[in-house]
């Protein structure tokens, strides 16, 4: 089973290179983000809970996500493989997912991260932000706090994966599908 984590910062491009794995390996996609916002559309107290965190910028707790990334992985038992977008994003979600994981007789294959320099996600989001009409890609100051918290918070995961031998970084700046091609030669070397 190929399971990837695709990670990088906010605006990077995940959600575009995600789509382009999902399509060429038949991957099942499992972005905690999309998870979340159809939790608020839906209305639920999850869904509204988590919104708040969201548009302040802060990160939803942990197990909340594994318990919904445990459905999810059960819901979809005869997948080729998953492919984690926007998680893990603490060391301590990545040591839970690896449990997880391991409980069901898989693990991560490897962890591609796109890798793009801060100005350009400002950018990135902004422009995102009018097209989407999301709060957390509009405000300046919430993109600030979104990017510290990955830096913070989130890119010690990377040394995580460095540990154990599955990480690979990744130029996520060019044309889309020169970066695709790019990830898939680390895809292919699993």
């Amino acid at each position: 089973m190929l399971n990837l984590v695709l990670f990088g910062p906010p605006g990077a491009g995940k959600g575009t290179q995600s789509q382009k794995l999902i399509d060429k390996y038949q991957l099942v996609h499992l972005s905690t983000g999309d998870i979340l916002r159809a939790e608020i559309a839906a209305g639920t107290e999850l869904g509204l809970e988590a919104k708040k965190l969201m548009d302040q910028g802060v990160l939803v707790p942990d197990e909340v996500v594994i318990g919904m990334i445990s459905n999810k992985l059960d819901a979809n038992s005869n997948a080729k493989g998953f492919i984690f977008d926007g998680f893990p994003r603490t060391v301590a979600q990545a040591e839970a997912l690896d449990q997880l994981l391991t409980s069901k007789n898989t693990a991560i294959s490897g962890m591609i991260a796109l890798e793009v320099e801060n100005e350009e996600l400002k950018k990135r989001l902004l422009l995102r932000g009018k097209d989407s009409g999301r709060a957390d890609d509009q405000n300046p100051e919430v993109i600030q706090k979104r990017i510290d918290e990955y830096n913070n918070k989130t890119a010690p995961v990377a040394n995580y994966y460095q540990g154990q031998d599955k990480f690979t970084g990744v130029y996520g700046i060019g044309v889309i599908d020169e970066i695709f091609s790019n990830i898939c030669i680390v895809v292919d070397a699993y």
